[in-house]
């Protein structure tokens, strides 16, 4: 068991016809009990403040830790959304040629139909352009031939006695 500065002040020792000064003795135990005792007060001070700074040192690593923690979560998420972001872009990049497939095969059908719609109408013109024709050269033909001018006999007597 270890000495305390009470056992210090409180040894007593036994007495000899040429033994030492008790006064100086009593002297430097009360000495040995003070300093012992102020040893004693700072080992307890110094165990409390090691008790705390371990406190504090637990503390700074339980921060640590879950700082560390977040930063990996951020990381982790920011991963995530930089997938969600490139999955969505290309997402958004097909439909997009989708749609322009879409749009350029509505344009080129369009155009098709009405290229068919020109070259019909074009066709109808020229047979239009080619009956006109005909019924213009039929009656230039028949200008020519002179033969209405001329009524013949009969046909008028038929025509008067049909009146």
């Amino acid at each position: 068991m270890p000495l305390t500065p009470i056992d210090i002040q409180n040894k007593e020792f036994s007495r000899s016809i040429r033994g030492l000064s008790p006064s100086e003795v009593e002297e430097f135990l009360n000495q040995v009990a003070n300093d012992f005792e102020e040893l004693i007060k700072e080992n307890i001070a110094a165990k409390e403040q090691i008790a705390q700074l371990k406190e504090k040192i637990n503390h700074y690593q339980k921060l640590e830790e879950t700082l560390h923690n977040a930063i990996v979560v951020a990381q982790e998420t920011a991963e995530d959304v930089k997938r969600s972001a490139t999955k969505e872009a290309e997402l958004i990049r097909r439909e997009a040629e989708k749609e322009a497939a879409r749009i350029i095969e509505e344009a080129r059908y369009k155009a098709s139909r009405i290229l068919t719609e020109h070259e019909e109408v074009y066709k109808q013109a020229q047979i239009y352009k080619m009956r006109f024709r005909s019924l213009v050269e039929a009656q230039l033909a028949a200008l020519e031939m002179e033969d209405w001018l001329t009524v013949e006999d009969e046909d008028v007597k038929e025509a008067v006695k049909g009146a």
